[in-house]
């Protein structure tokens, strides 16, 4: 019997699966694909063609925005051209769940195309987080907070170190860490770096500087002037009150401890881990939620039902 030829899913994510059966040719686009059988799965992964109504979203997709012009792109070239990469999914009930290839899935909704192409693989919620998280960080379809909000969601929803989270996506512990910097700066200049306005060297100048309204006059003025990072550098040797992020005063033990119980009542009262930056003249409460549902759940728990 001739031995079936592997697919290839792509760059890198083929690497990470290994195939288990062989591909079948991506049904044309000019017809609807035949109805796909029953969802019965026998626990072993292969190749399908699956019921897109039956398809659902990644909880753990790493990526939030997905520009239209860009799906409508690729609902012309599916029309045009077929499918040339199948979608990858897991069984959760009977239904599927994706792994990887959301915007195709999307596109042949946007088509009616009641069937697609995919690879049917088992896997638990840590490895499908990961897998959705590699694939992206691979096309570079991620824009550097959504990236770092990625690894955040893995150590946070697995209870996984740095250096599990690292060795999971096949990158450096500091260069992991170095992205979590990002989630510490405040919403509006995490908008700036999300949507390019600001580059992360901007974003790593900023966190430099102490005290939430200090960088955000210095973001704000980086882009009125349009400033280069060594432009910015620059500044900050003149601005009042910059550079004075590494002279923290040290707080005292009684402090450190009051602060940490407070901290430690808050994520208990919440339900969403709670951390507090304190200093004598101002300080931050950040509280941590997975989606909008858990944002909800932790407004009710303020008492704020919006």
């Amino acid at each position: 019997m001739a031995k079936p030829t592997p697919s290839r899913l792509g760059r890198g994510l083929g690497a990470l699966i290994t195939s288990a059966a062989a591909a079948p040719k991506p049904a044309a686009p000019a017809a609807p694909a035949p109805p796909a059988p029953a969802p019965v799965m026998d626990g072993l992964p292969g190749y399908r063609e699956v019921t897109v109504a039956l398809v659902e979203p990644n909880p753990y997709q790493p990526r939030k925005e997905f520009s239209d012009e860009a799906l409508a792109e690729l609902v012309e070239s599916i029309r045009a051209e077929g499918l040339l990469q199948p979608i990858v999914v897991r069984p959760v009930g009977d239904r599927f769940q994706l792994i990887a290839g959301e915007r195709r899935w999307r596109a042949f909704q946007k088509l009616g195309i009641k069937t697609i192409p995919a690879r049917i693989m088992t896997s638990s919620d840590a490895s499908s987080a990961s897998l959705a998280l590699i694939e992206n960080l691979q096309r570079a379809d991620l824009n550097p907070i959504e990236e770092a909000h990625g690894y955040a969601s893995l150590i946070r929803d697995f209870d996984l170190t740095q250096d599990a989270a690292s060795q999971r996506v096949g990158k450096g512990r500091a260069s992991v860490a170095n992205s979590l910097r990002l989630l510490n700066l405040e919403a509006e200049l995490q908008a700036y770096v999300g949507k390019g306005l600001l580059s992360v060297g901007h974003a790593k100048v900023l966190l430099g500087v102490e005290g939430s309204a200090e960088r955000l006059v210095l973001a704000r003025r980086s882009l009125e002037q349009g400033l280069s990072v060594r432009a910015l550098e620059e500044l900050l040797r003149h601005h009042p009150g910059a550079g004075k992020a590494g002279k923290k005063r040290r707080m005292p033990g009684a402090t450190a401890t009051a602060l940490a119980d407070i901290e430690k009542k808050v994520t208990s009262h919440l339900g969403a881990r709670t951390t507090l930056r304190h200093s004598d003249k101002h300080g931050r409460i950040i509280i941590e939620y997975a989606g909008n549902d858990d944002l909800a759940r932790v407004l009710g728990k303020m008492g704020l039902n919006l």
